[in-house]
């Protein structure tokens, strides 16, 4: 089955209308009323709750017993925790941690 380029474009469009109606949906449910409080629990909690999880899906595979000894994720997540602290830049934190793996995982 051949699909011609209007279909095509009609998916799209419909696609982003869809999505556009999504991310929309929040900012005009609470445009003018205060968000429930669940609302404001999951705003707070949630990322935190979110790292810690990914945090520890990293570290899952990684073995303290051997060579290098887990070094290379240690070292790149106390730096991107120290470069945060210190720059308040989730990016250039991430980014950093990230390359930083990167090196040491191929040296060591």
């Amino acid at each position: 089955m051949k699909l011609s380029l209007l279909m095509a474009l009609i998916a799209t469009l419909i696609s982003a209308l869809i999505l556009f109606s999504l991310r929309a949906f929040p900012f005009v449910l609470f445009s003018k009323r205060k968000p429930p409080k669940i609302i404001s629990f999951i705003e707070k909690y949630i990322p935190p709750m979110v790292m810690a999880v990914l945090v520890i899906y990293c570290f899952k595979d990684v073995n303290f017993m051997g060579s290098p000894f887990g070094i290379p994720e240690v070292a790149a997540l106390a730096f991107t925790v120290v470069v945060y602290l210190i720059k308040s830049n989730p990016m250039i934190s991430i980014f950093g941690g990230t390359i930083l793996f990167m090196i040491l995982s191929r040296v060591m």
